[in-house]
């Protein structure tokens, strides 16, 4: 379905084979670059998703924007299906002044502009989705972003950008969180979160 090679894609690692497997969001411009696949398990739905990248241009920071407006539509969709959801991935957004060390510095940059921020405030408190990380009680300055320039991770300069985001009826279902930081695979580290859920196919 990825048109570009070596360019953006999504992939799941399953522990249980699942009933169907959906490649795409549905939108030929976003499905081209591979940001969407989705496997469902009886009535839940696990989807690995890579939302756009608005910083390398303005022309891409627009294409973020209608992937947005989007993938809002689809979610309101999700809810509405009586589906359960776990979105996981790099949503390229941070949501709060929590969820990045220089927030002030970054306040008209993609991935914290007014916007981006709001969209999110709409998707939690309008739609109902949760942000299962928030879901248990942080310490300070966790993040799963780092860029390579200067000693950002070594000063922990970093960014929360990787979410899992849950279906509301999902809510309390959080048992752990934890981001891997032993290893170093990339800029990004993996969030590993752990759930009460009890309808999965065995």
């Amino acid at each position: 379905m990825r048109k570009k090679k070596g360019y953006s894609g999504v992939a799941l690692y399953c522990k249980y084979k699942p009933d169907a497997v959906i490649m795409g969001m549905g939108h030929k411009e976003f499905d081209a670059e591979g940001r969407y696949i989705e496997a469902q398990f009886g009535k839940l739905s696990v989807i690995s998703l890579y939302m756009p990248s608005g910083s390398t241009k303005e022309a891409r920071q627009q294409v973020k924007f209608r992937c947005m407006d989007f993938f809002m539509q689809k979610m309101r969709e999700m809810k509405a299906s009586g589906r359960d959801y776990i979105i996981a991935g790099d949503w390229n957004i941070a949501h709060k002044k929590a969820d990045l060390k220089n927030w002030k510095g970054n306040l008209k940059n993609s991935g914290f502009l007014p916007e981006e921020r709001a969209w999110l405030d709409t998707l939690f408190d309008e739609v109902g989705f949760v942000d299962a990380f928030r879901e248990i009680e942080q310490q300070e300055h966790l993040y799963t972003w780092w860029s390579f320039r200067g000693q950002a991770y070594n000063n922990n300069t970093g960014w929360r950008i990787d979410y899992q985001i849950l279906s509301p009826s999902l809510k309390g279902t959080v048992l752990s969180t934890s981001i891997y930081k032993t290893e170093r695979f990339s800029d990004h580290a993996p969030l590993i979160i752990d759930y009460d859920y009890k309808d999965i196919n065995k």
